[in-house]
Order: C-alpha cells, then sequence, then structure tokens
C-alpha cells in the first residue's frame, strides 16, 4: 500500500509495521520463512497514492489541486454539463472550500462514478493529523480502516505470511490474492480465526478440535482469518 504524506515526520520508502498477530504466528510457529507486509511512504506523492495522511495545517496543499480543477471545468462548461452535473461539481467545490477532502463528502449512488470518473487526489482515503511525529504503528491500521483494506494470512512451519485485500473480500478473492492458480481451480478454503489458531499446536490441531471450518467461493473472509486453500490443479 502507497501512502502519501505533507508535513508529517514519516519515514521515507518501504517500512515493516509492528503487526501483533504476525509476530504473535511467527513466534508460535517459528517458521522457514516470514513474509510480512511492507507499507510504501512517499512524501507528496497524492497521483500514486492508495491513501493519504496530512498534517491538519497543510490540508490545502492536497485540496488546492482539486479545487483548481473543479473551477476550471465550471468555467469551461458553462453549463454545458448538464444542471445535475453542474450541481454536483458546485457540491465538491463547497465541500472542497471547508477544507474538507472529496472521500468524505456523502454521495449518491449515481454521483459517485461521476465523482470518480473526475481524478480527485482528495478522492483517495485521505486522514488527517495534528502534524509532528507519528507512530506508524497506529497510523497504518488506521490507514487501512479508512481505505477499507485488511489482512489475512496463511500460516505454519514452512511460512507465515500476511496478505493485503480489500475488507469484505469472499475466499476466492484471497485465494487469487495468493496465486491465481488457487482461484481457477478453487474447491474449498479452510479457515480459523487467529485467536482459535493461538489455542492450537498447528491448523490440523486446531481442526482437530472443530475450531475451523470450510467454505464456499463466495464466503466473506474476516480480518485477521488464517486460511488454507483446497483446489484442483
Amino acid at each position: 500500500m502507497k501512502i502519501a504524506y505533507t508535513g508529517l515526520n514519516l519515514p521515507e520508502g518501504k517500512t515493516k509495521i509492528n503487526d501483533p498477530v504476525f509476530a504473535a504466528m511467527v513466534e508460535k510457529f517459528k517458521p522457514l520463512k516470514v513474509s510480512p507486509y511492507f507499507f510504501e511512504f512517499l512524501p507528496d506523492g497524492y497521483e500514486q497514492a492508495d491513501a493519504i495522511v496530512i498534517a491538519a495545517d497543510r490540508m490545502l496543499d492536497l485540496l488546492i489541486h482539486d479545487m483548481e480543477k473543479l473551477e476550471t471545468r465550471l468555467e469551461r462548461s458553462g453549463g454545458d454539463d448538464g444542471v445535475e452535473e453542474t450541481e454536483l461539481l458546485r457540491k465538491c467545490l463547497s465541500h472542497l472550500e471547508e477544507e474538507k477532502p472529496i472521500c468524505d463528502l456523502a454521495l449518491e449512488d449515481e454521483e459517485k462514478p461521476i465523482v470518480h470518473g473526475l481524478g480527485f487526489l482528495s478522492n483517495t482515503p485521505t486522514l488527517t493529523h495534528e502534524g509532528g511525529t507519528v507512530d506508524i504503528d497506529t497510523l497504518c491500521p488506521a490507514v487501512m480502516a479508512k481505505a477499507g483494506v485488511m489482512f489475512f494470512y496463511t500460516a505454519g512451519k514452512e511460512e507465515v505470511h500476511a496478505w493485503f485485500v480489500k475488507a469484505g473480500a469472499s475466499a476466492v478473492d484471497c485465494a487469487e490474492r495468493i496465486h491465481t492458480d488457487l482461484a481457477k481451480g478453487f474447491v474449498k478454503a479452510e479457515i480459523v480465526s487467529f485467536e482459535d489458531l493461538m489455542t492450537a499446536h498447528s491448523i490440523a490441531d486446531a481442526r482437530s478440535k472443530g475450531l475451523t471450518q470450510l467454505v464456499d467461493r463466495g464466503y466473506v473472509i474476516e480480518e485477521n482469518t488464517i486460511l488454507e486453500i483446497r483446489f484442483t490443479g
């Protein structure tokens, strides 16, 4: 996940956060390989970002780009975009003038694709901070929540791996995130919660205790779930 930032003391480049779920499983399984997730911090890299975190007193540094785009579009359209779209543009501009990012603007379902298509920088999930040094171990989960993304995991003696997906991802979505072949040949996913796995020696032990569950491709995976994919080659 690429996180653009402005006005904050954050480490530029790829950074591993302290993930207590991942750390606990590494301690438990002592795997041959560990694959934590790395966030990438980009100073002022709004165009490339999946999310933005910005000092509250620097919000206009971001919003000014969107305000200029809106004002130019309104001037050029002369109302030719239609009454409804013109009103939507004015609604967006009014929101920006209150120093609020577009991502926080309440939109009707039919308005969302129009706003998305305009490419506003502040339509990217945006968090504000009062400035200064930021604890990235606290920041990254907050950014993930704002962006609607989560971790699931695969775990065992061979490897503990943190995977990054949209919140609400299905079992087959998670399988595809691991490898496209797993999604193509998907049969079932065996899942277990982190809390339950911590009470067992392994996934096999968790299975014997009735703590795992076999689910179909459309099953919605919860955050911090550990899973194994059953598939045909």
